[in-house]
């Protein structure tokens, strides 16, 4: 079976004869084609990462002078307790260490709300069902004078900076 087209090209009209099995050739290339593309394009944007990155465990927490001597500070958006006794500081993490709540301070040191963990003032487990210390932070004073805390690098419980 045959399709008549029929095309004005300047002053007449001419006559096309096109077979089925040509147009279905065409229309069958015509898609294969425009799938091959999308898929193209899907595998494009799938392989393009995702990723969505938390903050950084490297930060500044300001100045020496914004800590003054004997207190304990916590940054709860950093999750850490800043402690200066005198002229040492030192950052404590405030994440339990049983199921990752929040740790707040107390009277003797800090205490988990959710699951009744408690904690001496250096992190020390003295109750509950946490099964080890809080960590410790690295703590350096950057060139600029402010105060940096590293929360990849653990380090030993006692470790403070001095100023």
């Amino acid at each position: 079976m045959a399709v008549n087209l029929k095309r004005s090209s300047g002053g007449g009209t001419a006559e096309v004869n096109v077979s089925r099995r040509r147009m279905l050739g065409w229309i069958t290339g015509t898609g294969l084609v425009g799938s091959g593309v999308l898929s193209a394009l899907s595998n494009f944007v799938f392989i393009k990462p995702r990723a969505t990155y938390g903050q950084p465990q490297r930060f500044s927490i300001g100045k020496p002078d914004d800590f003054p001597a004997g207190t304990r500070i916590t940054l709860e958006a950093r999750r850490i307790c800043v402690v200066r006794e005198g002229s040492r500081l030192a950052a404590i993490s405030t994440t339990c260490t049983h199921l990752g709540c929040i740790v707040g301070l107390s009277d003797t040191g800090f205490a988990c709300p959710c699951h009744g963990s408690r904690f001496d003032t250096d992190g020390t487990v003295t109750g509950g069902p946490a099964p080890r210390a809080l960590p410790w932070f690295k703590i350096t004073l950057a060139p600029n004078g402010e105060i940096e805390v590293d929360k990849d690098i653990e380090v030993a419980p006692g470790s403070y900076l001095t100023l």
